[in-house]
């Protein structure tokens, strides 16, 4: 295996399309097959006698999860949302969800957005990571109790700077929720190799302006902006109905709407 991207933050968009296509050039089918099978056989083990679920996030990394998931015989799965997501992202969710997925939404809606406009496009680590306390960690604490899990596996990796615990990658917080990332040692180029050779169809946030480094996410938690206004842009790009209800809030919006749309 040959590795050509390196910590996320680091990774212009455009090299993960580049190294998507010349995987085969990167990581060997046979090579991929060794890591997919070490892999199924440590989810069986970790999770044998236990309650599992997996999380699904529509995003890269989740989708291959939860292939993996499927062949270690776990199938029941959660996806947590809010009402700030990409109507293209919901429509995708509704043809390739998972059979067994439960959705879960925590309501952060457009009222909410004013009254929290310091969450608006992050541009620092601390908020991007204040959305994901707020909304996945949140609905997946939710599902995690309403079902009576003892696990639930995560598509965290290392090379993306993600917490996944000390040493076997599980780890129990302190609402005794154990998580647990089985992908945690995967590197891009792995899920990449596995994305192309198994044929997983991604959402069309990949085909947007940053995707691979955004990757799946409420509108409003867009990263990589660089400014508020560079955001209302993209999103414009993206779904101009969102600015057009976001003007009536906020006033950048709504400078945004007139000027693209005059």
């Amino acid at each position: 295996m040959n590795k050509v991207l390196g910590r996320k933050q680091r990774i212009k968009n455009e090299d993960w399309t580049e190294a998507l296509g010349k995987i085969e050039e990167l990581v060997s089918k046979t090579e991929l097959d060794a890591q997919v099978k070490k892999t199924v056989a440590e989810i069986k083990k970790k999770t044998k006698g236990k309650k599992a679920a997996f999380a699904w996030s529509g995003g890269k990394d989740s989708l291959v999860l939860e292939k993996v998931c499927q062949m270690a015989g776990i199938s029941f799965c959660v996806l947590v949302i809010c009402d700030l997501e990409y109507q293209a992202f919901i429509e995708w969710v509704e043809q390739h969800k998972p059979p067994e997925l439960e959705i879960i939404n925590t309501e952060q809606d457009m009222k909410w957005l004013a009254s929290h406009p310091q969450m608006l496009f992050p541009q620092e680590s601390k908020t991007a990571a204040r959305w994901f306390q707020i909304v996945q960690h949140k609905g997946q604490a939710k599902y995690y109790k309403k079902h009576d899990l003892d696990i639930i596996l995560l598509g965290r990796r290392r090379a993306d700077g993600n917490y996944v615990g000390k040493g076997d990658n599980i780890y129990t917080n302190g609402q005794g929720i154990t998580r647990y990332s089985p992908l945690a040692d995967w590197s891009h180029e792995e899920i990449l190799a596995f994305i192309h050779y198994y044929g997983v169809e991604l959402p069309p946030i990949y085909d947007w302006k940053n995707g691979y480094l955004c990757g799946t996410h409420p509108w409003a938690a867009r990263q990589w902006t660089g400014s508020a206004e560079n955001g209302w842009k993209e999103v414009f790009e993206i779904d101009r109905s969102i600015v057009e209800k976001a003007a009536e809030y906020f006033p950048e919006a709504k400078t945004v709407w007139e000027t693209l749309t005059a």
